[in-house]
Formats: C-alpha cells, sequence, structure tokens
C-alpha cells in the first residue's frame, strides 16, 4: 500500500478507505471460519461483495465514519478492517458509531487490533469530534475485550444485539486542559 493513502498511520500500520479492489482479499479473510468468528458465520463472495458496497464504500462516499482497511506497512496485502459501523442498541432513537475491527488469524497476539483501535478511537474524537464511540462484544470474545479496554474503553452495560449477547464498551470524548 501506498502510504500517501493513508487516512490514519501508526509506527506499524496504515489504514486506508476500502475500494473495490479490495473484494478479492476481504472476501478470502471473510470466508475463514477463524477471521469470522463471534460472526453469523463466514461469507460468500456475494455476502462479502455486499457488506463492502453497502456497509463499508457506500457510507465512506456520503461522508459517515465507516470501516479502513488494514495493512501493516512493511508487508504487503490487507490484514482485515478497523473503522466504524453505524448502528442502532436497544431500538434506541439515537445511532451510536461502534469502532469495530477484524483481524487475519496469522496476525492475532501482536497487539494490532489494539494499535489500530486506538488510533481509531483518536481519530473519532480528534478528527471526526464525536463524543462517544462504543464497542459490541460477544462476552465469550475475550481477545476482543482485552482490546477494548487496553483502549480505554469501559464496560456500560449488557444486551443483545442482532440475537446475539453483547458487551457495550463505551469511551467518551475527554475535555482538552488548557
Amino acid at each position: 500500500m501506498n502510504p500517501t493513502d493513508a487516512v490514519i498511520a501508526t509506527p506499524r500500520l496504515l489504514l486506508r478507505h476500502f475500494v473495490e479492489d479490495d473484494l478479492d482479499e476481504l472476501a478470502a479473510l471473510m470466508a475463514n471460519p477463524d477471521f469470522m468468528r463471534f460472526s453469523s458465520g463466514v461469507f460468500t463472495r456475494e455476502q462479502t461483495a455486499s457488506f463492502l458496497n453497502d456497509r463499508v464504500i457506500a457510507p465512506a462516499w456520503a461522508g459517515l465514519p465507516s470501516q479502513f482497511a488494514m495493512f501493516l506497512r512493511r508487508e504487503e496485502g490487507l490484514l482485515g478492517y478497523c473503522g466504524f459501523f453505524r448502528q442502532i442498541v436497544d431500538e434506541a432513537e439515537e445511532i451510536e458509531i461502534e469502532i469495530g475491527y477484524r483481524l487475519h488469524p496469522d496476525y492475532w497476539n501482536r497487539g494490532i487490533a489494539t494499535e489500530a483501535a486506538r488510533a481509531v478511537r483518536d481519530y473519532a474524537f480528534d478528527v471526526l469530534k464525536l463524543d462517544r464511540v462504543i464497542s459490541l462484544i460477544h462476552p465469550d470474545n475475550h481477545p476482543s475485550r482485552r482490546v477494548t479496554e487496553k483502549n480505554g474503553m469501559t464496560l456500560e452495560k449488557e444486551t443483545v444485539f442482532r440475537g446475539f449477547p453483547a458487551l457495550v464498551f463505551v469511551s467518551k470524548r475527554r475535555a482538552k486542559v488548557s
């Protein structure tokens, strides 16, 4: 990936907007049962195309917070995604902005998800000027829970989201001290 395409850069990662040409790599990831653990299951290529176009690219083109394609600075290939989903939790009228992420299993336990999630949280507060972000985590997904806690998020409540139990973690923008 060309570093000039990055929207967010960290010491190890580059995150950029998804494009339609990412479909092949994303479809391979979303067909992986480990990558899709704690979701509704693996995706077909067609389901991945729909996800990519409807839930990722379309919101970004509309100027809404969306997911970013995640790459290591020194390697080729899509690692996964980290960014934002617009969610309705507990039938509330207000849309919540969720920090969501999925990472290729070969890169688990290296702090990559935490590094990406922190950068995305900072982007939410510093660039998008959001006051609050959430993460929805399945109670059995202990690695994702660790990522949210390392990201400074705190457990707000337990709920059911899309038919699955979920823990709602929250982070709020802190006022700058002069």
